[in-house]
């Protein structure tokens, strides 16, 4: 549990966890209801600092442990660390580094911790679960040898992970964890137990794409719900049944955002469709997935958007930061040239806090942002770190951000709220 780093006997207490992407339910929401950040420090306090590899994926913290993942020799290699001070307490090494033309930046998937064991998935499809205690492998799988998932990096015409690797970080609900395999023999989808690795069942033929799957409640029924290279669709927990599909296909497969539920309404942005939202039914045995709305305005690249009440927030086109009304798909309201880099490439990453938002930008500089339905509004801004493509993880009144792109960075952890 992280950072409520309060002295008691010498010993650090936590009282909350951030232990997969976007967050303890997924969504960007933080958990702390006593310590929401309302405004931002003129210079946060920095706990610890240490040098870190080349990666771009995510760190996340469980029971006072920090895991991240990076490059270390030309391997990706998942780290455990004191949360409390960022001591190094051990490192498994995961799969050689994954490349494409970009070069060797290290690992792209972030760590799921489940109680007592962490999972790391590499650029090349390896799967492995981990102790969280001590590092050691308790089960493999691995995407190509196992399903048949084609894949082969650098710069290849296919779409979806194969041209720039595995990004979508597995998901577990109860005994169960679902990953996008992207084998196309039936095998799109794969769940395991995760205690075991016992394969429990195989679905569908999508090819992965970079957008991690969630569990949610639509139309009356807790699903699966993933983004592939094909479109969006839903699939029965117990045995991987589709229940519904939206088709989305583009040229390059850069279906790349975290899907958010709204009700019975799910949304997806794609660098070449635009933000779309599906509104999903049941009428006895039987679903229906009707795209009811399409913001062609709104084309978000690789930076998942988050939800407040019924409005979307996200980076679109032109690095707009956006906010959409989730019920008619129109912009309320545009605020230009809000991230910094090109706009092709342009990032950043969205978590809730109360009624603000944390808006981790490209160049290390992080914003409040109010979550208002009706016009843009930034309570502070601070530089934190360097350039990076880093969704941050926030919990006690603490952010935990890494920088550095294509090379070598830092992992910090800054106190936001005293």
């Amino acid at each position: 549990m992280l950072v409520l780093l309060t002295e008691c006997l010498g010993e650090t207490v936590w009282a909350e966890d951030w232990p997969q992407w976007r967050g303890p339910s997924r969504n960007g929401y933080a958990v702390s209801t006593n310590r929401v950040l309302s405004a931002l420090p003129a210079a946060p306090k920095l706990v610890w600092k240490i040098p870190v590899g080349a990666g771009l994926a995510s760190p996340v913290i469980a029971g006072g442990k920090v895991f991240y993942n990076d490059n270390q020799q030309g391997k990706e290699t998942l780290h455990a660390l004191d949360a409390g001070n960022g001591s190094e307490l051990w490192r498994c090494s995961i799969d050689d580094v994954f490349r494409d033309e970009q070069g060797p930046t290290g690992p792209r998937c972030t760590p799921l911790v489940d109680a007592d064991r962490v999972y790391a998935q590499s650029g090349k499809g390896e799967l492995r679960c981990v102790a969280v205690a001590d590092g050691h492998v308790l089960w493999r799988a691995n995407f190509t040898n196992d399903f048949a998932a084609a894949f082969e990096g650098e710069d290849t015409p296919i779409p979806g992970a194969a041209e720039h690797g595995y990004t979508a970080a597995p998901v577990i609900e109860g005994d169960r964890l679902f990953a996008c395999a992207g084998g196309t023999n039936g095998a799109g989808v794969v769940c395991f137990e995760k205690q075991t690795g016992r394969l429990l069942w195989r679905s569908q033929n999508d090819r992965a794409s970079y957008a991690a799957p969630i569990i949610a409640t639509v139309a009356g029924t807790k699903q699966l719900i993933c983004f592939s290279v094909e479109g969006l669709l839903g699939l029965a927990l117990e045995d991987g049944a589709r229940l519904w599909r939206s088709p989305l296909k583009t040229p390059y497969g850069r279906n790349c955002t975290t899907p958010i539920v709204i009700g019975d309404l799910v949304i997806v942005g794609s660098y070449r469709a635009g933000l779309a939202g599906t509104r999903v039914s049941r009428e006895g045995d039987t679903f229906k997935a009707e795209r009811i709305w399409v913001n062609k305005e709104a084309t978000i690249n690789f930076s998942s958007p988050v939800a407040v009440g019924r409005s979307v927030f996200g980076l679109g086109s032109g690095r707009q930061l956006l906010c959409v009304d989730a019920e008619t798909g129109r912009t309320t309201w545009a605020q230009k040239n809000y991230a910094s880099t090109a706009a092709e490439m342009a990032f950043a990453s969205f978590l809730v806090l109360g009624g603000n938002m944390l808006v981790s930008l490209d160049d290390g500089q992080v914003a409040l942002v109010a979550a208002d339905p009706t016009t843009f509004r930034e309570i502070g801004r601070v530089k934190l770190c360097g350039p990076n493509w880093c969704s941050p993880a926030y919990a006690d009144g603490r952010l935990l951000i890494r920088d550095g792109l294509k090379e070598s960075g830092d992992l910090y952890c800054f106190e936001l709220v005293p």
